[in-house]
């Protein structure tokens, strides 16, 4: 099972989409480390740097509607490979969302009014988050600020995320 615990990097909008996820002019490679170094290069967002910004962290919070666009699997596989396991956001396009758990990974949806919280309090401070998947809680750190956020996922998408993806999941059960 993928770890979802680390460095967070707060990204401060609405409808993120594949293209900035992993440009379109990288489907061509053939290995998802191939991926690694092209992560959210496109993305335009005030103060985000790809290549400082991406490398120490683990764990993405994020606005509505992210990873909207195409349903290529590319976009989680570019996460993957830059071990960052989760994201967090009020709302996923569809696709995406399953193409996360799918991966073993996950994409966990908050309401707007705890991620505000959440920007407000640590958005521009280094912060850790620890996922205690047993009792479905986020802990968010910094310095001495701490706050526990509840989340939920289906059985399902618990049982994907247990087998470390979709392929697993049915080697386990066909």
């Amino acid at each position: 099972m993928k770890q979802f615990n680390g460095k967070v990097l707060f990204l401060d909008r609405s409808d993120i989409n594949t293209d900035e996820i992993i440009p379109a002019r990288y489907l061509t490679e053939i290995s998802k480390e191939a991926l690694k170094p092209f992560l959210l290069e496109d993305l335009e967002l005030a103060g985000f740097n790809p290549s400082k910004d991406i490398l120490p962290s683990n764990v993405v919070i994020s606005r509505a509607n992210f990873g909207c666009g195409s349903s290529r699997e590319h976009a989680p596989w570019a996460f993957e490979v830059n071990d960052i396991n989760l994201v967090v956001a009020e709302s996923f396009a569809r696709i995406f969302k399953q193409n996360m758990f799918n991966c073993g990974m996950m994409a966990v949806e908050l309401q707007s009014a705890i991620l505000d919280d959440l920007f407000t309090t640590f958005m521009g401070k280094e912060t850790l988050l620890e996922t205690d998947l047993k009792k479905n809680v986020f802990v968010f750190k910094s310095g001495e600020i701490c706050k526990e956020i509840p989340f939920s996922i289906s059985g399902f998408d618990r049982a994907l995320v247990e087998a470390d993806g979709w392929v697993g999941y049915a080697d386990k059960h066909y």
